[in-house]
């Protein structure tokens, strides 16, 4: 197999000017087949392997274990939450524990831009029309912002969460972004029995929605229920032709209109 230069190289560190490719991508998931999370993320983290990168957190119902994992390694590592100002109360109370047991002190809360939000959700229901426009204004952006100053940033994404993240790779270019940054998803392969034993191991506390029925948690007005047997993130935009905000797979384009001349709200 053919590798790149820059992972031929003696110091073993990825190239990241200008920017990732496939091939390296191919080679950094080679390498770390078979190798345990912790070993790739102390490569991530301590090595500095793929430059400097940043943990997106949501805070949400499985956010625990990757957090954790992250603060066994470097619990100063920069980690990234999008404040949409649209979360439940629980998730910013349960990111403030988190905070405190973990000892992370690298958190960034990431809210967005005051003049965008006043100009084109000033009614604060873009999300009932429009929720690729409100994600996009409320995370997309901000994260995106926030990330210039990064080469490559760790989610806590799994392939049993949905059908759009079965298969999901350890390693992968991020194409919601031109710069070519890389994607980092270390519990890609974790099972659900691997997050409920991680959990019950290092006795990590849950988020207060999980045993409410929330196992996907996201902004308030567009998270629901879900019932047994339902897909883990089946109440995350619930009736709508949508599956992720959009910080991990492109959303739709968000154009500049607002409520379309047929909408009759009713709330």
């Amino acid at each position: 197999m053919s590798t790149s230069p820059a992972l031929s190289r003696a110091i073993d560190r990825i190239d990241t000017s200008p920017a990732f490719t496939e091939v390296d991508v191919a080679a950094l998931n080679e390498r770390f087949a078979g190798a345990s999370t912790l070993e790739l993320l102390a490569a991530v983290l301590r090595e500095k392997l793929v430059g400097r990168v940043a943990v997106v957190s949501s805070f949400g119902a499985e956010s625990a274990v990757l957090l954790h994992l992250v603060a066994s390694i470097d619990p100063a590592t920069p980690v990234l939450f999008l404040d949409t100002l649209r979360h439940f109360p629980e998730t910013l109370a349960y990111r403030d524990l988190l905070i405190e047991r973990l000892g992370l002190t690298g958190v960034v809360n990431l809210t967005p831009d005051a003049a965008v939000l006043a100009a084109r959700d000033e009614a604060q229901l873009r999300w009932s029309y429009d929720p690729d426009g409100c994600c996009e204004i409320r995370k997309v952006v901000p994260l995106a912002n926030a990330m210039a100053d990064f080469t490559a940033s760790i989610t806590g994404r799994k392939g049993f969460q949905s059908d759009t993240r079965a298969g999901l790779p350890r390693f992968e270019i991020d194409h919601t972004d031109a710069a070519g940054r890389l994607k980092v998803n270390p519990l890609a392969d974790w099972s659900t029995d691997d997050i409920a034993g991680y959990f019950a191991e290092h006795d990590l506390p849950a988020h207060p929605l999980v045993a409410q029925g929330y196992p996907s948690i996201g902004c308030s007005p567009c998270t629901s229920k879900v019932a047994p047997g339902e897909d883990p993130r089946a109440g995350r935009w619930r009736g709508w032709d949508k599956t992720e905000c959009g910080i991990h797979v492109p959303g739709e384009d968000d154009s500049e209109g607002d409520l379309p001349p047929e909408f009759d709200p009713v709330f």
